[in-house]
């Protein structure tokens, strides 16, 4: 059986779908990550800012 020009491009534009797609998911799962990584420094500055102006609050006479 012999492939034809169309089926040959066909193929190819497949591939290069797929790559991207895997691509496309390794992108979507970095950038997963580092959104949770930034969330959790975020979360951490706060309640490390909140814990010292309540160190604070304590430490003033009323």
């Amino acid at each position: 059986m012999r492939l034809r020009t169309v089926q040959v491009t066909a193929a190819l534009a497949a591939a290069v779908a797929f790559v991207l797609a895997f691509i496309a998911t390794g992108v979507l799962i970095v950038s997963t990550l580092f959104m949770a990584l930034g969330l959790a420094a975020s979360g951490w500055l706060a309640w490390s800012l909140v814990r010292q102006v309540r160190a604070r609050r304590r430490d003033r006479p009323a």
